[in-house]
C-alpha cells in the first residue's frame, strides 16, 4: 500500500500497457495527425510512478516525479495560487498516478478528470498540468531529446511578440516608448498592448485611453511593426466591433478576448463582423468548449495556455482540432515561468503554429515572484527566442528557490 505523506491522499489506479498511445504528426500530409499512433520507447519495460514531489508558493509551483528505475522529470504547475493547486495536486491528481506507467501520459491525463468528474473545473486542470508536464520532461530525459523533437519538431529560434502586461499602471506615451526602446534592444517586429479595461463592461481604464494608445503605439513603432492587442474580456459586441473598426483603420491584425470570454456569442459575433483576427480560449480549459468554439469558429485564431488547460496531451488536441478546422493556434504564456519554454516546444511541432509565441517583457517591478526562479531563463535576440534543445524541456529550476519552497510528497511504499 502507498506511504501517505502531508498533503496526499492515494486510490487506486488500473495499470493501462506501457506504450504511450499519442497523436503525432504525419510528415506524409502536413497539418495532420496519425491517429492514435503507437510509439515505441526506448525502455526495456514500463516505468512506475513512485514519487511525485511539489514544490510551491503562493504564485508558481514545480512537480518532479521519480520512477521505480530512479529516472526523474520536472514539470510545473499552472502558476497563480499554484500552492492551492499543489493541494489539488496531491488529493487528486497523485492518486490515480502513483503505480501507473510513466510513459502512458495521455491515458493517464484521459483517465483523471474521469475518477474525478464531479470536480471539472480549473483547479484540476493546472494541477494535472504539473503531473503532464514533467513525465514529457522525464521521457525527454530518458530518450535524450527535447519535448520538441519529441512531438515531431525541431528546436530553433521562433519568433516572439513583445507582450506588455500593463494597463492602468502606465499611460499611453509611456507605453509608445518603451515599446519602441525594445524594438531597438532586441529586434521584435510584433507588439501586443492593453486596451479597454478587464472585465470593463465597455468602460475604459479612464476615458479616451484607448483612443490615445492605438495611434501613438502604432507611430512610435512605424507601419511595418504587427500590433496586436487585448481587451481582457472589457466589452459588449457593439462596442468591441466599434473598438475594432478603430484598430482596423490603425493596422492592428490581432484582438484578443474583445467580449467576455464566457459569453461565446458575443465573440462570435465580433468575429463576423470584423476583417482583423478576432482571438481567444485562454482561460478555457473544458475540451467539450473547445469543440464548440472551433466547431463553430467562435474566433479566428485559438489562444489555449498549456498550463490552464491541462498540459501538452491536452492543448496538442486542440490544436489537432483547430488544424483540422484551418485555424491557426498563438497560445497565451503571459510570463516567464517555465509556460513559455512548454509553449515554444509545442509551437516546434505544431503544422498550424501561429507566426509567433507570446513573450513577457514585464520585469521584476511586474511580476517579483519570476525573480530567481529559473537559472537559464529565455531570452529574446532579433525579435526570437530559441527553442530549448533539451533533453526534456531544458531549463533548470533554481535549487536555491526550490529549497524556500513549501515542500510536499505523495509516494508508493516499497
Amino acid at each position: 500500500m502507498p506511504v501517505l505523506k502531508p498533503g496526499a491522499r492515494i486510490g487506486l489506479l488500473i495499470h493501462s500497457e506501457w506504450t504511450l498511445i499519442a497523436d503525432h504528426f504525419n510528415p506524409n500530409f502536413p497539418g495532420t495527425l496519425k491517429p492514435h499512433a503507437a510509439v515505441q520507447h526506448e525502455t526495456a519495460k514500463p516505468m512506475k510512478i513512485t514519487k511525485l514531489e511539489t514544490f510551491s508558493n503562493a504564485y508558481v509551483g514545480f512537480v518532479r516525479v521519480t520512477t521505480d528505475s530512479g529516472a526523474q522529470g520536472w514539470g510545473q504547475l499552472s502558476p497563480y495560487h499554484a500552492d492551492i493547486t499543489a493541494t489539488v495536486f496531491h488529493r487528486q491528481v497523485a492518486p490515480w498516478s502513483l503505480g501507473a506507467d510513466a510513459f502512458d501520459i495521455d491515458s493517464l491525463v484521459e483517465t483523471i478528470p474521469e475518477r474525478e468528474h464531479k470536480f471539472p473545473g480549473s483547479y484540476l486542470f493546472r494541477a494535472i498540468t504539473g503531473l503532464d508536464t514533467a513525465l514529457w520532461d522525464l521521457r525527454g530525459r530518458i530518450e535524450k531529446k527535447s519535448v520538441c523533437e519529441l512531438l515531431g519538431g525541431t528546436p530553433r529560434p521562433f519568433p516572439v511578440y513583445a507582450s506588455s502586461m500593463k494597463r492602468g499602471e502606465i499611460t499611453p506615451e509611456a507605453e509608445a516608448e518603451r515599446l519602441k526602446r525594445l524594438q531597438g534592444e532586441y529586434g521584435y517586429t510584433a507588439f501586443k498592448f492593453r486596451v479597454g479595461k478587464e472585465c470593463g463592461h465597455d468602460q475604459d481604464e479612464w476615458p479616451g485611453r484607448t483612443e490615445a494608445i492605438v495611434p501613438q503605439v502604432r507611430a512610435a513603432l512605424g507601419d511595418k511593426a504587427r500590433l496586436l492587442v487585448d481587451a481582457n474580456s472589457g466589452y459588449t459586441p457593439a462596442k468591441a466591433i466599434e473598438v475594432g473598426r478603430m484598430l482596423q483603420d490603425n493596422g492592428v491584425i490581432h484582438f484578443e478576448e474583445p467580449c467576455p470570454y464566457w459569453e461565446h456569442y458575443w465573440t462570435a459575433e465580433v468575429t463576423r463582423a470584423l476583417d482583423l483576427d478576432v482571438t481567444g480560449g485562454e482561460q478555457d480549459c473544458d475540451l467539450t468548449l473547445w469543440r464548440y468554439m472551433i466547431d463553430n469558429k467562435v474566433v479566428d485564431v485559438v489562444q489555449p495556455d498549456v498550463c490552464y488547460i491541462g498540459g501538452v496531451s491536452r492543448m496538442m488536441k486542440v490544436a489537432k482540432w483547430a488544424a483540422a478546422a484551418g485555424m491557426p493556434i498563438t497560445p497565451h504564456s503571459a510570463n516567464q515561468s517555465m509556460v513559455t519554454a512548454f509553449t515554444l516546444h509545442m509551437m516546434g511541432a505544431i503544422p498550424n503554429a501561429g507566426p509567433y509565441v507570446e513573450f513577457s517583457i514585464e520585469g521584476a517591478d511586474y511580476y517579483p515572484w519570476e525573480v530567481g526562479l529559473l537559472r537559464n531563463p529565455l531570452q529574446a535576440k532579433n525579435g526570437m527566442v530559441e527553442i530549448p534543445a533539451g533533453p526534456g524541456w531544458g531549463i533548470d529550476i533554481n535549487p536555491a528557490w526550490l529549497e524556500a519552497a513549501d515542500y510536499k510528497v505523495s509516494e508508493l511504499s516499497t
